[in-house]
C-alpha cells in the first residue's frame, strides 16, 4: 500500500486568509480537482487541514472533511486545531464525532505554541483519549513563524509524557534532521514524513543515509508535500536519489526506499477506519454533489 501521508488542498478565493504565503508558496495552485489528480498513483491520501489564530490563517476542517467525503476511497482528513484556541477541546470532539476526521495537525511555528504548552499537552491527552495521531508541521516560510518552536528535541517531553501518542514530525524535522532521527530511534510511536526534501537531492540524500546507518528507515513515511510537489514526482525522485548522486557515494539500499513508499502508514497511526462520517447538515448535499 502506498500512502501519502502531508497532502493540501484549498480554494484560493476563500481559504487561507491574509498570511497565505505561511504555508504556501505565491502563486501555487492547489484546488481539490488537481489535488485529486495528483493523488491518483497512491493508494490513499491523508488531506492536512490547518489553523492558526496567531497568524490568521486557515484550511477549514469542514472543507476538509466534506472533500474527504466526497472521495472516501481515497482520502482520509487531518483536523486543524490550534491549541491556544480556548475552545481547541470541544473542537477536537467535533471533528471526530461529527466531521469524522480521523488526527491532527498542530505547528507550534504558525501557531505560536511552545509543544509542550499546557494547552497542548491537554490536547495530546485528549488525542491520546480518541486514538488520534499528531503531525507536528514544521513549516515556518512565514517571517512572523517561531523558528524556536520548530526544534524536534522539544517533542522529546512530549514523547516522554505520552508514549502512547503517535506523533509525526513533518519534512524529518529540517533544519534539524538529525535531532529528528534521534527521536525516531529513542521513541516508539515517534515517525516522521519526508514531504519536502526530495525537491533537495543532496539534502534528502544526507537525510536518508543517516537515517539508514541509525536504523530508523522503518520510522520514515512517504510524504509529497501536494501541492508543492506530486506524489509521482516524489517517489521518482525518491527511487533515483543514488543516481542523482553519482556512483562515488555509497548507495541508500533500494529496498529501503521501497519500504518508504510502500509502509502502511496507516496501521503505524492506527487509522482503523478510514471513512469518514458525514456532517449530519450536509449529507443531502454531499450526496447531490457525488
Amino acid at each position: 500500500m502506498i500512502v501519502d501521508c502531508h497532502t493540501q488542498t484549498w480554494d484560493a478565493n476563500a481559504h487561507l486568509g491574509a498570511a497565505a504565503t505561511a504555508i504556501a508558496e505565491p502563486d501555487i495552485q492547489a484546488d481539490s480537482t488537481r489535488h485529486l489528480r495528483a493523488v491518483d498513483p497512491v493508494d490513499r491520501a491523508i488531506v492536512l487541514a490547518f489553523k492558526s489564530r496567531y497568524l490568521d490563517v486557515e484550511i477549514p476542517n469542514r472543507y476538509v472533511s466534506e472533500y474527504v467525503h466526497r472521495n472516501a476511497s481515497k482520502l482520509i482528513g487531518f483536523a486543524g486545531v490550534d491549541p491556544t484556541d480556548e475552545g481547541c477541546l470541544d473542537e477536537l470532539a467535533m471533528v471526530q464525532e461529527e466531521l469524522g476526521l480521523k488526527g491532527v495537525t498542530v505547528s507550534p511555528t504558525l501557531q505560536d505554541f511552545h509543544p509542550a504548552d499546557t494547552r497542548a499537552m491537554e490536547l495530546y491527552a485528549e488525542c491520546i483519549r480518541r486514538g488520534m495521531p499528531v503531525l507536528f508541521e514544521q513549516n515556518h516560510r512565514s517571517p512572523a513563524a517561531k523558528m524556536e518552536f520548530a526544534r524536534p528535541m522539544l517533542l522529546d517531553e512530549v514523547a516522554r509524557e505520552f508514549p502512547d501518542l503517535r506523533i509525526v514530525v513533518s519534512h524529518m524535522g529540517y533544519p534539524w534532521v538529525h535531532e529528528t532521527i534521534a527521536l525516531l530511534a529513542k521513541h516508539k510511536h515517534v515517525y516522521a514524513d519526508i514531504a519536502g526534501l526530495l525537491r533537495h537531492p543532496w539534502l534528502s540524500y544526507n537525510a536518508l543515509m543517516s537515517a539508514c546507518e541509525c536504523g530508523v528507515m522503518d520510522k520514515l513515511l512517504f510524504g509529497s508535500g501536494f501541492p508543492v510537489r506530486a506524489p509521482a514526482e516524489c517517489i521518482e525522485a525518491l527511487y533515483s536519489i543514488n543516481q542523482s548522486m553519482g556512483t562515488s557515494l555509497m548507495a541508500i539500499p533500494r529496498e529501503k526506499l521501497r519500504g518508504i513508499v510502500e509502509r502502511d502508514a496507516l496501521a503505524l497511526l492506527g487509522i482503523d477506519q478510514p471513512t469518514p462520517l458525514v456532517p449530519k447538515s450536509r449529507t443531502n448535499a454531499l450526496m447531490d454533489d457525488e
